[in-house]
């Protein structure tokens, strides 16, 4: 697969370290272009792709193009993309915020789909969920679910309104994963533990618990209850967290995101 990338910041990186990792791409057909010097021979030196200050050169040949700029950036980027595009290419964006609508209309091209991943794409666990339009081919739908498949799993929905959704659970998600992370490290270090012990417990529970979940496929219910005894050290901190509002808080968090992808789309 011949990939254009425009922008090589951790995203940037992520996805190309994916594509040649799982071999969905060689060194030789990844292009990036990126306005940093040190970010292009960064990647030229970390990856043997090539690399270029040019958008245009970048998406020349390529048949997936990536847009992987900030939001604020893609005004510039579509002013130097459009009409360098060709019909067989397929534009995959994976820019926060920007609607379809948008990209078509500035870029001047109606093959794209929006993805919505998350930073966990750098270990190949991300998860990201994707919108095509009606343009994009059946070719440009395997490609896009490939390369995708390179950074973790991939959910395809049929409306863009489930990308804020997205965007508020497992976008914004390892953020707040993050926080209770640090949270049950700093309690560890507050019972007595040594703070990379802490560490080491805490990161290796997180990991352990969600891939019960997977791999079973239970309820988290019910995997709580397994775990839960009539009166023991559990169901004490449990009812802690509960009547601290952690339900609560955690599902006013996520309302919040998604009213503000909701408005940084609008």
């Amino acid at each position: 697969m011949r990939v254009g990338l425009i922008g090589g910041g951790f995203m940037g990186e992520a996805l190309v370290s994916a594509l040649l990792k799982e071999s969905v791409a060689q060194a030789g057909e990844v292009t990036v272009s990126d306005i940093a010097e040190a970010r292009r021979q960064h990647l030229k030196s970390s990856y043997g792709i090539t690399v270029t200050a040019d958008n245009a050169e970048a998406v020349r040949g390529a048949e997936v193009v990536v847009l992987a700029v900030k939001p604020q950036e893609f005004a510039a980027v579509a002013s130097q993309l459009r009409g360098q595009l060709k019909g067989g290419q397929t534009v995959l964006s994976i820019m926060a915020g920007v609607r379809i609508e948008r990209i078509v209309q500035e870029l001047g091209h109606q093959s794209v789909v929006r993805v919505m991943p998350n930073t966990a794409a750098f270990v190949g666990q991300a998860m990201s969920v994707w919108l095509a339009t009606e343009a994009v081919s059946r070719e440009g739908h395997e490609a896009a679910a490939r390369l995708l498949r390179a950074l973790g799993r991939e959910v395809e929905v049929r409306d863009e309104k489930y990308l804020d959704m997205a965007t508020a659970v497992s976008g914004s998600g390892p953020g707040f994963v993050f926080l209770f992370l640090e949270a049950l490290i700093d309690a560890g270090v507050h019972v007595g533990l040594r703070r990379e012990q802490a560490q080491e417990l805490a990161v290796q529970t997180l990991l352990g618990s969600a891939v019960l979940a997977r791999e079973t496929g239970r309820h988290p219910a019910e995997l709580r209850n397994m775990v839960t005894s009539p009166g023991g050290t559990t169901a004490a901190g449990l009812q802690e967290l509960e009547g601290a509002g952690l339900r609560a808080a955690v599902i006013a968090a996520v309302e919040a995101a998604y009213e503000r992808a909701k408005e940084l789309g609008s």
